[in-house]
């Protein structure tokens, strides 16, 4: 054996252990936070959160135990090849988002297959730091302590990656500045070793001169960052990107054309409405709810809609006297009051003294409002993922049951009955289970195909009166012609009921999409 694979660190000074030990912080720090990336990226492009970030996360652990296996065939100066490691990672890794966004457009293929590229690399990369830094650490100390060292640290750097990205990376920054920075960091700690520990390597300038390459190289995409993304998010759409904001909860990207002034909203990559149909969409959720029983309706609940569009239609009734809107996101609601093109869409319904805004999560405001409506109208999306599950269930129905008036009723968006028939099925079977009469209907929006709804009244036999006038789309015999399924839409087996403690419907939903 050579002495090159003879080397010993047990005269290592205390400061050099302590830059080793703040390092292995970092790689940890930065590893989950490419786990994440990579996760949420995935969920926006490819829906379905919970198999993507399984995936990501499995085969994330997976890569690392590889890693971790083959850093015991690596021999020699471990700080130099920790150095050259940490290299390589804050470039794979900073590059991530973006390759991913820019191959999702070509062929899901080519996009799943860089998924799992970049997942194995970035795991392999991460896997073999931990062990090369542990390995230096043990010879200036006894095991016990190195290994407590070592862990204990790369715990914490976890532990703060997990909570920043959620909380101040992915809003403040977005995705594929989130990316850059990390990278950034990743070559940041990858100089203080060069510095630091610049007696460990056998040519330090050269290995300085690639460290600060690596960092001008991403520090430059850092500065960059806004344009990319922009350049990513147009590479995405056909029409022109005329307004993003990525909060806390989601991505919003409006489009245009302005050819035919046709704006578009989509919400982490999927399609809200177009401005050449929206109205089939909006038209069809409120009036046949709104025009529902007797009585008029004065008191309003709107779940979701915080564009405005459905709020629109609600105040076509001079009987209305309040609307409640409650959306999570207050990007969102800022959009439909704030942005121009949806303000013209929405006639500027959300600056209505009618109007009145909560930014909280839906389940929560349905459980403690004190408040009663005559009517409430649930405009969610897709469940898609099994947050957006709950907000479907049993247990949210009822809650929404003990909110509304004696005479009362419904209404819920409820996807598509041609695309996702058991997931639009499984919706009606809930609603029965907390009211005594349930209406379906759907109608036709070109941007969207077939889509669905449900009404459900507190009290049974109550029937549609007269529509407003000026009605672009629905009418009473177009509303009472909806009510009729052909035989493909409906159910093809028995469906149960979505519940909290037994997500069926989220369940039905995947696996509807699927065959489409």
């Amino acid at each position: 054996m050579s002495r090159e694979n003879e080397i010993n660190y047990q005269d290592l000074p205390a400061r050099q252990a302590t830059i080793l030990l703040i390092s292995i912080m970092v790689v940890a720090l930065c590893g989950i936070v490419y786990e994440l990336i990579i996760g949420t990226v995935s969920s926006y492009l490819m829906g379905n959160s919970v198999y993507q970030f399984s995936l990501t996360i499995g085969f994330f652990m997976f890569a690392m135990g590889v890693g971790s296996y083959v850093s015991r065939f690596i021999m020699g100066n471990l700080i130099a090849a920790f150095v050259y490691v940490e290299l390589i990672l804050a470039l794979v890794g900073g590059l991530c988002s973006i390759a991913l966004f820019m191959l999702f457009p070509f062929a899901p293929w080519l996009y799943t297959t860089g998924m799992f590229t970049f997942i194995s690399l970035i795991g392999f990369l991460v896997g073999l730091e931990i062990p090369l830094l542990t390995r230096v650490l043990s010879d200036r100390s006894t095991t016990r302590e190195s290994i407590a060292d070592v862990l204990s640290l790369d715990y914490i750097g976890a532990l703060i990656g997990s909570v920043a990205f959620p909380m101040l990376l992915l809003p403040s920054l977005g995705l594929i500045t989130s990316s850059f920075a990390i990278g950034l960091i990743n070559a940041t700690v990858a100089l203080l070793n060069v510095f630091w520990l610049r007696d460990h390597f056998v040519a330090p300038r050269r290995m300085l001169a690639l460290t600060c390459g690596a960092i001008l190289l991403l520090f430059g995409l850092t500065l960059l960052a806004s344009r990319i993304t922009a350049y990513a998010q147009d590479h995405l759409y056909f029409d022109q990107v005329v307004w993003r904001s990525q909060s806390p909860y989601q991505s919003l990207v409006v489009t245009n054309t302005w050819q035919k002034n046709d704006v578009r909203l989509f919400i982490d990559g999927h399609l809200q409405f177009a401005e050449t149909d929206e109205y089939r969409y909006h038209e069809a959720l409120v009036h046949p709810v709104m025009s529902w029983g007797d009585r008029p309706a004065e008191n309003i609940l709107v779940l979701g809609g915080g564009d405005g569009l459905a709020i629109r239609e609600i105040l076509k009734y001079p009987d209305v006297q309040r609307i409640d809107l409650v959306d999570l996101d207050p990007e969102m609601t800022e959009l439909g009051r704030e942005f121009a093109p949806v303000v013209r869409l929405n006639g500027g319904s959300m600056s209505s003294e009618k109007v009145h805004v909560f930014n909280q999560d839906a389940f929560l405001f349905v459980k403690e409002t004190n408040q009663t409506y005559d009517r409430i109208i649930i405009d969610f999306p897709d469940p898609h993922n099994e947050a957006l599950a709950k907000l479907y269930s049993v247990e949210f129905y009822a809650m929404v049951a003990a909110i509304l008036d004696d005479d009362g009723t419904i209404v819920s968006q409820s996807s598509s009955p041609f695309f996702a028939p058991h997931s639009y099925w499984t919706v009606a079977e809930t609603l029965k289970e907390r009211f005594p009469e349930v209406i379906s209907y759907q109608t036709g929006i070109p941007s969207f195909g077939i889509w669905g709804f449900h009404m459900a009244s507190a009290q049974a036999g109550q029937q549609v009166q007269d529509f407003p006038e000026g009605l672009r789309s629905l009418t009473s015999a177009s509303f009472s012609a909806s009510r009729v399924f052909t035989s493909d839409l409906l159910p093809r087996r028995d469906l149960g009921v979505n519940s909290i403690f037994n997500p069926t419907i989220y369940e039905e939903y995947a696996r509807d999409i699927k065959t489409y």
